[in-house]
């Protein structure tokens, strides 16, 4: 896996990737540090993508299992040490998932073998914050 990334001076301090796959993210600083907020921060997109990598995973065997999912929304939080480096210190998570008749038993279990197993980017932050999850189970 790789990808480029290019700053674009005439923005400030927004940052452009270009992933290994062919696909650009944008990302930009704050103000305050010489951003003019035209995209997400850098750790916003961390956090983003540690979340959709779960988030992934959970839809993946729950469908797998033969479970019909029609929803998957994943609210992270997460907490900064005050002092540099700034590392995640604490991150929740909190599935809110969507289907007939979803198990919980199936959803839990879907969760925590992404938690333990599958997910690489939550076992990477993971070694810094400590990770908390919560499911909510939506009929329909």
């Amino acid at each position: 896996m790789e990808c480029t990334i290019h700053w674009l001076p005439a923005s400030g301090m927004a940052f452009a990737a270009e992933t290994g796959s062919g696909h650009v993210l944008a990302m930009d600083g704050a103000p305050e540090g010489g951003g003019r907020n035209l995209a997400p921060r850098p750790m916003e997109t961390l956090l983003a993508g540690a979340g959709a990598c779960t988030a992934y995973d959970v839809v993946l065997i729950l469908q797998r299992g033969r479970h019909q999912v029609n929803g998957c929304k994943l609210l992270v939080k997460a907490e900064r040490a005050t002092t540099d480096p700034k590392v995640f210190t604490a991150i929740e998570l909190a599935f809110v998932l969507t289907g007939p008749k979803l198990p919980e038993a199936a959803v839990q279990r879907a969760v925590q073998l992404s938690m333990e197993k599958y997910c690489s980017a939550t076992a990477m932050l993971g070694r810094t914050a400590a990770i908390t999850h919560r499911v909510e189970i939506v009929e329909g």
